[in-house]
């Protein structure tokens, strides 16, 4: 299959690169940044990213590689191994018992590493249904809409103590989320992308692509999917009170603290909001009517 993959078909990847030492992942921190600019060109001619990020967990032992997706997983690890060799050969040179480099001319070694690495997500948040990147990249071609909203990430990370006990992360999250999640995000109206994922050390992530104010969109997730990490915080180290509504300050310092820094946010189409993507896409949809 092409890199192109099935179109409107939404999927996430989250790759785990477990660094040597935490001086190997702030080398990474440092030298990944000037890797960036080439990395989003790639990305723009694979045509299949709807965003992307590269984040050092809190414990300083672990890189991750996020990424919202149209088609196949495995299609985007084929395609940035020819394509995108040089920032994972960088990688590499920090990483413990990594495939053999050159990425490019060892696509192969990339793929199996990889796939051995790579944590599926929990659940997955998308506000465009199944539109894909070139959906929705055409449509604001053909009408001329550039937007001028402020994409964001949210890259926050709970600690899960061991008192889970017979749940595993899993149930969880489903126990968490089930009946709440699609309804409440719908309504926060600014959410992009939004996932949880198991991470190494008893970590769970919470991943997400937002528009405009952070200060704004904690509020709205505070007001709108609260009682998701009310469930949640009943398993998590130094958690703040709850309910979250009810204590929406200390919430917005515990998501503030918990929250982590991006190396190289790409975005296929920045600047539209997920309003003017919805606004697209139901126009299309009556002209096709």
């Amino acid at each position: 299959m092409s890199a192109a993959g099935k179109s409107g078909v939404q999927r996430h990847l989250t790759i785990a690169f477990p660094t040597k030492s935490p001086a190997d992942a702030k080398a990474l921190a440092e030298e990944l940044p000037p890797l960036m600019a080439d990395f989003a060109k790639v990305q723009d001619t694979l045509g299949i990213v709807h965003y992307s990020r590269f984040v050092v967990l809190g414990d300083n032992k672990t890189l991750l590689f996020l990424a919202d997706i149209d088609g196949d997983a495995d299609n985007l690890i084929e395609a940035l191994a020819k394509s995108a060799g040089p920032v994972f050969d960088a990688i590499f040179g920090h990483v413990e018992n990594p495939p053999p480099t050159p990425v490019a001319s060892k696509s192969h070694a990339f793929f199996e590493w990889v796939t051995r690495h790579t944590a599926k997500p929990l659940t997955i948040y998308s506000a465009c249904g199944n539109s894909s990147v070139q959906d929705i990249k055409s449509l604001a071609r053909s009408t001329g809409i550039t937007g001028s909203t402020e994409q964001r990430p949210l890259l926050n990370y709970l600690h899960i103590e061991s008192g889970l006990k017979a749940l595993t992360l899993e149930d969880l999250v489903l126990r968490a989320t089930r009946s709440k999640m699609r309804e409440g995000a719908d309504s926060i109206g600014t959410l992009h992308f939004a996932h949880f994922v198991a991470l190494p050390n008893n970590y769970l992530g919470f991943y997400t692509i937002f528009d405009g104010s952070f200060r704004k969109y904690i509020q709205d997730v505070t007001e709108k999917i609260g009682p998701v990490f009310d469930t949640l915080f009943e398993f998590v180290s130094d958690a703040p009170p709850t309910p979250v509504e009810k204590n929406a300050n200390a919430f917005f310092k515990w998501v503030l603290a918990n929250n982590l820094l991006p190396i190289g946010l790409y975005s296929a189409y920045p600047g539209l909001a997920v309003q003017d993507i919805k606004a697209l896409l139901a126009d299309a949809k009556q002209g096709a009517a």
